[in-house]
């Protein structure tokens, strides 16, 4: 049995051996990477997975040990734990017990990382290992590593990104197809692009963890995940982005983290359909990508995009990580860098234009009822837009607010909800501000 004594990454002799947990997609698409011969310093030696005996393929070496208990692992002379099960738990658990017998870590978890990533870089430099999770944001991208060593030299204020493939596939299609959003969403589940259960992307959760990862390492700031504003993209209907492309927008699901400039202990952040201008990167991402684009106070606007999912794309992610093992020294590889990471107060709260469609039983005097909750609440009416056409009694028309706060938007809506005029409830979304998005 392997000594549980902790072995340095920069002490160990090539080839690493690599052992996997999950031989799903991605788990099958390293498998068939480090079986290639591309990767030399790198060999498969253990392949974890529930039911083992049908998941066994004829193209893996056969002196590869397949099991399905996951003690047969840790117990290994294995030098890297590659965990794709996927879930808080175990897989919290069994990257505490990889890295604490000696073996560097490498997950695509976004939960994981999202939640603990901060105990277990910890754990990780205690034991003398690495913790690689390239993998658990925006799939292909080299985002991460981008970030720690690519940008270190600046001082990074912003994030914004979409960085959920399924949601953005779901609004491109209603904006192309002019199709409702339960038919783009079976469209997604029957191409393999949604779940069965959809919800942790259509309504943020899935953007959340990864947004948070982003801080940690972008921004330097950990963020309580509570304080960042979810909205899902399910209200969203094919005359949105009628409206939207009048105003020369679109419509994403939008990520946005935002150290405060007032207040640099405060990060504002929230993930939600948002406008945002044709003329913008964020505008041009279409199907199943994911792009991300950071704000340095020196550097200015970088972007990122590509595959944010899937089997191959995820895999090449996890590749540079395993790569990385065998030339980095741990230490350094795992605290990612010098500058500290801070405790934020997370807000939601931000100035912004506004867009709000509203769907009414058509009558006399609605605008100007409009007009008087918006300016009880300080808000200025900037456009009313309507197409003809529609029928009186369910007649979609949009308002645009000037840059309010968007406290004071919620707080006019809850007003707005209220009045006998709606035939369905309102819709808002911000506007991403020309003059503040990058270009």
């Amino acid at each position: 049995m392997k000594s549980q004594q902790a072995t340095l990454v920069s002490e160990r002799t090539l080839p690493f051996k690599v052992a996997l947990a999950g031989f799903g997609t991605v788990g099958q698409s390293i498998a068939r990477m480090l079986c290639s011969k591309g990767w030399p310093e790198l060999r498969l030696t253990h392949i974890y997975n529930r039911n083992v005996e049908r998941k066994k393929v004829d193209w893996i070496p056969s002196n590869v040990k397949w099991t399905d208990r996951i003690g047969d692992i840790f117990s290994s002379d294995a030098d890297i734990f590659v965990e794709l099960i996927g879930n808080l738990s175990p897989a919290e658990e069994w990257i505490r017990r990889a890295l604490s017998s000696g073996k560097s870590v490498v997950t695509a978890n976004k939960q994981v990382i999202s939640h603990y990533g901060r105990d277990l870089s910890e754990l990780a430099v205690r034991h003398h290992q690495y913790l690689g999770f390239e993998a658990s944001v925006a799939g292909g991208i080299p985002i991460l590593r981008s970030l720690r060593d690519g940008l270190v030299g600046d001082r990074l204020v912003r994030i914004l990104g979409i960085l959920n493939g399924t949601c953005n596939y779901i609004l491109t299609r209603i904006e192309n197809a002019q199709i409702i959003f339960s038919e783009a969403l079976k469209e997604a589940q029957e191409l393999g692009i949604a779940e069965a259960d959809p919800s942790a992307d259509i309504d943020g959760s899935d953007a959340q963890a990864k947004l948070a990862i982003l801080c940690r390492v972008g921004l330097r700031r950990n963020i309580d995940m509570k304080g960042v504003q979810l909205r899902s993209i399910k209200p969203l209907e094919p005359i949105d982005f009628i409206y939207a492309r009048k105003l020369q927008c679109t419509i994403r699901q939008i990520s946005k983290a935002e150290i405060d400039k007032s207040d640099g202990s405060r990060v504002i952040s929230s993930v939600q359909p948002m406008l945002v201008p044709i003329s913008s990167p964020l505008a041009n991402i279409s199907g199943s990508q994911n792009v991300v684009v950071v704000e340095g106070e020196y550097g200015g606007e970088t972007a990122f995009s590509g595959f944010g999912a899937g089997g191959r794309p995820t895999a090449v992610s996890i590749m540079s990580d395993l790569v990385a093992i065998t030339r980095a020294n741990s230490l350094a590889a795992t605290k990612q860098s010098n500058n500290p990471i801070v405790e934020a107060d997370t807000t939601c709260d931000f100035l912004a234009p506004h867009f709000v469609r509203l769907v009414v039983n058509d009558r006399p005097g609605i605008i100007a009822s409009l007009a008087q909750v918006f300016s009880q609440n300080g808000i200025n009416i900037d456009s009313v837009l309507q197409e003809p056409g529609w029928p009186k009694t369910a007649l979609p028309f949009v308002v645009t607010l000037e840059e309010c706060n968007t406290s004071n938007m919620r707080e006019a809506l809850r007003k707005v909800e209220k009045l006998e005029f709606n035939a369905q409830p309102p819709l808002w979304l911000p506007i991403l501000d020309q003059s503040k998005q990058p270009q």
